[in-house]
């Protein structure tokens, strides 16, 4: 039996520049999250980013 989770969609997180997997905690708003995790989502001022 062939794994499931092979074929999951992916991101670049804007703070650690670490792609990062869908999740079924995301399933609902994937096209929202921006962030890896909540520690990226909270350093995300201390960045250079540019939007």
């Amino acid at each position: 039996m062939a794994h499931k989770k092979v074929n999951l969609p992916q991101k670049i997180c804007p703070v650690c520049q670490r792609p990062f997997t869908w999740r079924k905690k995301w399933e609902k708003d994937w096209e929202q999250v921006i962030y890896c995790s909540e520690k990226c989502r909270r350093g995300k001022n201390s960045e250079n980013k540019t939007q």
